[in-house]
């Protein structure tokens, strides 16, 4: 007879999350087969599980935590907020310190021409609302005609009807009926898969005029806007090459389309600058934001609006009726307050760009001598490896696309090291106040976990070359 798990045991837990828990992303019945890993506390950069692991948190939680966990004074700041205002909305002609407090803070660290704040609860609402708050600015200023937008293949903006679609993310828009109407999606800033033979350079100005040849076709007097992530993250930690975003900005300012910086993972100095706008040296017209503005200890997004918009949109739009139950939330609201403190007193975005980040930057780059290592990029603390059976070719695997990438992923979890495996490389993203000590640590980690790879590939016969498809022009699709 086997007895019931201890209550409080890996166990227990898992028990109760395969009979009621239903995961993001996940195949539930593959995920209850195997068991799920239980994480029960956290500290500085590392996370413990309910075996008692300690596992460098390469991966700052989900893109979020900035400033490390359990910091106290975040967590007391919300309590006190809670104590004092559990909650209220900002509906009906109200609003509450934080709200206020917090929107003039963000707008101290925006660019200087956005100076509005619209609140959500989330990323993914954040894209949802610009969407919506997008279409509303060209209806005020007589141009509803305006309202297709572009946006990348393979780009991520958040998992709500209209963020899925607006992200060119196929898995995903296999499900649920989407894309939905008035979207084209057109080539991405990928030069290590799509480049072919073409330079960096070269090719960032073929993915850019991409962008152009989309809004040409769709008619200018049609599309509304462009909406991209300064440094693709969730899709691999794409960074484009440098001529990329300017040129991208020239096509938009000239063919009269707003720009709109998808900001939730690059937001808050990960790129070593408070935005990813700042790092790429545009000027957007709106920012999404969520993630690091409250280092995960709250839920909380929103869009910054640059003053064009938020002129006609005043001036002329009316009631936007549009909003959230959580828009603004008290105790998110504290955390991100807390959260910006200790980001200036301890001046981490500085951090990222002057000391942690030109450290590990140094040595993760070194990691492109091991011999399953293609490529390895970094800016500020956010970063990719592109594993290949072939070096000089950048050739891909043979097998299934995202195999090598979860047996290199399974291997850096055991070995104590939180990476993402997208597709078939390995993406990293640490909080910033990782020490030198531990940005160590986490290099020794991965030449490990890449040795550990390279052994098993070899053992499986795996290490097959299959030439890439470089990019071309094609019919962007819609």
């Amino acid at each position: 007879m086997t007895s019931a798990p201890l209550s409080n045991s890996t166990a227990h837990w898992r028990a109760l999350d395969a009979a009621h828990h239903l995961h993001p992303f996940s195949d539930t019945k593959a995920l209850n087969a195997e068991g799920v890993r239980v994480i029960t506390r956290a500290e500085g950069v590392y996370v413990f599980d309910s075996e008692g692991h300690k596992i460098l948190d390469g991966m700052s939680g989900l893109w979020c935590s900035q400033v490390g966990h359990g910091r106290k004074s975040i967590v007391d700041a919300i309590a006190s907020q809670l104590h004092q205002l559990d909650y209220y909305n900002t509906f009906f002609k109200t609003t509450h310190p934080g709200a206020a407090e917090l929107a003039a803070a963000i707008s101290d660290v925006a660019p200087a021409h956005m100076n509005h704040v619209f609140f959500t609860s989330g990323g993914s609402e954040a894209v949802d609302t610009v969407l919506r708050m997008v279409r509303h600015y060209w209806a005020a200023m007589g141009k509803p005609e305006k309202s297709i937008f572009i946006s990348r293949r393979n780009g991520y903006h958040g998992s709500t009807l209209g963020g899925a679609s607006l992200g060119g993310m196929k898995p995903m828009h296999a499900q649920g009926g989407l894309p939905i109407p008035g979207i084209i999606h057109v080539a991405q800033p990928y030069w290590w898969a799509d480049g072919g033979e073409m330079g960096r350079e070269e090719f960032g100005l073929f993915a850019a005029r991409e962008v152009a040849r989309a809004i040409d076709e769709a008619g200018p007097q049609n599309v509304a806007a462009f909406i991209g992530e300064p440094i693709q993250g969730a899709g691999g930690v794409i960074i484009p090459p440098a001529n990329y975003w300017p040129e991208v900005e020239k096509i938009c300012r000239e063919r009269d389309v707003l720009l709109v910086c998808d900001e939730v993972i690059c937001g808050f100095g990960r790129t070593g600058r408070w935005f990813g706008a700042d790092y790429m040296g545009v000027k957007p017209d709106l920012i999404t934001f969520a993630k690091g503005i409250t280092s995960g200890y709250f839920p909380l997004g929103g869009v910054i609006v640059g003053d064009r918009v938020a002129e006609g949109f005043i001036e002329h739009g009316g009631d936007f009726n549009h909003g959230f139950t959580y828009s603004g939330h008290p105790g998110g609201c504290a955390a991100a307050l807390a959260n910006l403190r200790i980001m200036h007193e301890e001046k981490l975005v500085e951090r990222v760009r002057t000391d942690i980040g030109p450290y590990l930057q140094e040595r993760w780059l070194k990691l492109a001598e091991h011999p399953l290592v293609g490529e390895a990029r970094m800016v500020g603390l956010i970063g990719a490896l592109e594993l290949t059976p072939e070096k000089a070719t950048r050739a891909a695997f043979a097998a299934e696309e995202g195999t090598v990438g979860l047996i290199c992923r399974d291997f850096s979890f055991r070995e104590g090291l939180v990476m993402r495996a997208v597709r078939d490389g390995m993406i990293l993203a640490p909080p910033f106040t990782l020490s030198h000590e531990e940005a160590d640590e986490l290099v020794a980690i991965t030449w490990r976990v890449l040795d550990l790879t390279y052994a098993e590939l070899h053992k499986r016969g795996m290490m097959v070359p299959v030439p890439r498809v470089p990019a071309r022009q094609t019919q962007a699709s819609a």
